[in-house]
């Protein structure tokens, strides 16, 4: 018996274009569903702390071209 993401893989290969475009918006909206508060706070006192260590000068920060060489380099190997 078939797995059932395969059968799902196998009925959605079935659908028009249409019908693919409104399922993706479906599982896209699904998937974009309101977060959970407290990681919403979390994250945005993260970005806080990192602002003000940026301001206070405790971290320097790193040009977004070299920080995309880096990761360049590194998806390389």
């Amino acid at each position: 018996m078939a797995h059932p993401v395969e059968k799902i893989e196998e009925e959605i290969r079935s659908l028009s274009i249409a019908e693919k475009v409104q399922l993706l918006r479906l599982l896209i909206a699904e998937l974009d569903a309101p977060a959970d508060a407290d990681i919403e706070r979390a994250w945005l006192e993260e970005a806080q702390r990192r602002h003000r260590d940026l301001v206070e000068g405790k971290v320097q920060g790193v040009p977004g071209e070299r920080v995309f060489e880096n990761l360049r380099a590194r998806l390389r190997r």
